[in-house]
């Protein structure tokens, strides 16, 4: 049962062994990762030098639970973007929020404009 949904930064962080990566590495197998994100991860894993089954192989190691984006993740994607233009979050952001919302989860970030955010979603910025 998923317990959490994680933005790319987060996935990045526990990656890398960065401030916050204690708390996502407590819930990985417990956590869902948007394909948004995913590919924002591989996309950042791929600049660091890792080749493309280095990254996919990375992110595996987690345990996550990848969610594919539909259509309804579309929408609810894109009617956040009027929420949280100003803080100036990403689609990938939007993405991961939208995801929670869904699933009436936590979103686990290391960004910390999200602490900003005036949505109906639990966030939780870990630096």
């Amino acid at each position: 049962m998923a317990e959490v949904v994680l933005d790319a930064s987060a996935v990045l962080a526990a990656l890398k062994g960065e401030p916050g990566a204690e708390a996502v590495e407590a819930v990985v197998g417990r956590a869902l990762l948007g394909a948004v994100n995913l590919a924002e991860v591989v996309g950042k894993l791929t600049d660091f030098g890792l080749d493309e089954v280095q990254a996919q192989s990375a992110v595996a190691a987690l345990g996550c639970e990848i969610v594919a984006f539909d259509a309804d993740l579309a929408v609810r994607t894109g009617l956040l973007r009027r929420l949280t233009h100003r803080q100036g979050l990403s689609l990938g952001d939007r993405a991961c929020l939208a995801l929670a919302e869904r699933e009436g989860l936590e979103a686990l970030t290391t960004d910390r404009a999200w602490s900003q955010l005036n949505v109906p979603i639990d966030i939780r910025v870990l630096r």
